[in-house]
């Protein structure tokens, strides 16, 4: 693989992730992630506008005078969202009403314009394409992570009504792991969103840390070889 493609697959999915790492677009994070299937229909609708974004303005970046960036960036976004929100609403209509307000509101999204701002306009379209892919494909599985967790543990289940929300070839996905489970109303509330975002974030800076550690003792070890 392409060494900066291989840095972008990495920043997007671990080192610089949306939510786990520059702690954005946490509205609709902990908005909609109930359950693990609203977590993945949101997050293939942030993906799909983040990826198509990029393209735009890696395609037309130069056309673009830099005093109205800004402005003509909010104005493809949303274009992009409403074609969107307008598929999902023939295609997905149960999603679409599950998902609500929250489709159109991908628009103030601050990561979808800040990648971009800070990458999409200053490269060509393929890693324009690649950075939106990898970004949206971190930022559906914190989505992803989150709404499985508290459904888990909020009500025993995984992937509750995929097959309703997102159609038969879903179906696969829905999982009971406690039958007769009473539920736990806490993970089903807004408190529980931001209990279980604290211990995911928690749990990735301790992965950091002993991955830094793990990296040093083998340069250390590397060094010691050499000087032998």
């Amino acid at each position: 693989m392409n060494p900066e493609f291989r840095k972008i697959s990495r920043d997007g999915l671990w080192d610089n992730n949306i939510v786990f790492s520059q702690s954005i677009g946490l509205c609709p994070l902990l908005a909609v992630t109930g359950t693990a299937t609203n977590g993945l229909g949101m997050g293939l609708a942030t993906l799909a506008v983040m990826v198509v974004c990029n393209v735009l303005v890696s395609w037309v970046r130069v056309l673009i005078p830099s005093e109205i960036r800004i402005p003509v960036f909010v104005v493809l976004i949303a274009m992009v969202v409403t074609l969107v929100d307008m598929m999902m609403n023939a295609w997905l209509h149960e999603m679409h009403k599950v998902l609500g307000l929250f489709i159109p509101l991908i628009v103030t999204n601050c990561a979808i314009l800040g990648r971009v701002e800070a990458y999409a306009s200053r490269h060509p379209v393929a890693y324009g394409a690649m950075d939106g892919l990898m970004m949206g494909l971190g930022f559906t599985l914190a989505l992803v992570v989150l709404g499985a967790a508290r459904e888990v543990l909020g009500a025993g289940t995984l992937f509750a009504s995929a097959r309703l929300l997102m159609g038969d070839s879903f179906a696969w996905l829905e999982t009971t792991f406690i039958h007769g489970y009473r539920g736990f109303l806490l993970m089903a509330l807004p408190p529980g969103g931001f209990l279980m975002l604290g211990f995911l974030l928690a749990g990735k800076k301790l992965i950091d840390k002993r991955l830094a550690v793990r990296q040093r003792r083998s340069i250390t070890v590397g060094e010691t070889v050499v000087e032998t």
